[in-house]
């Protein structure tokens, strides 16, 4: 088992930036649609190959369009669950736990990344 050693940093004290990247289509209902690019040296060929497009599209919910729209390189994620928390009230709970799962599968999948305070 590793060591892990200990920080006093806080997931909620980071600052989400969006990757330039991603693109956003606003639809009629008011939610946004992430439009994710297949540009990577595989993606191009496997596209060549199976014909396929050269981007996809994430609908987001209201909460996820809120919460995309809410990222603008200068909110940490407290900041932005404030926010969260005033627009939709009870209906965001449990609210951390979801805002910070959402983050880290923003994440995960490189549609943002995540900056300290301290390295702008």
């Amino acid at each position: 088992m590793r060591n892990k050693s200990k920080t006093n940093e806080n997931y909620l004290d980071y600052i989400p930036r969006k990757s330039s990247k991603i693109s956003t289509n606003h639809k009629e209902d008011g939610s946004l649609q992430l439009i994710v690019p297949r540009d990577s040296r595989f993606e191009r060929i496997v596209r060549k190959i199976m014909i396929t497009p050269e981007s996809f599209k994430i609908d987001l919910d209201e909460f996820g369009s809120f919460i995309w729209m809410s990222i603008d390189g200068e909110r940490n994620v407290y900041q932005i669950a404030e926010l969260v928390r005033e627009k939709f009230g009870d209906k965001a709970e449990p609210l951390y736990d979801r805002l910070i799962k959402f983050m880290v599968i923003l994440e995960n999948n490189k549609f943002i990344f995540m900056t300290n305070k301290d390295r702008k």
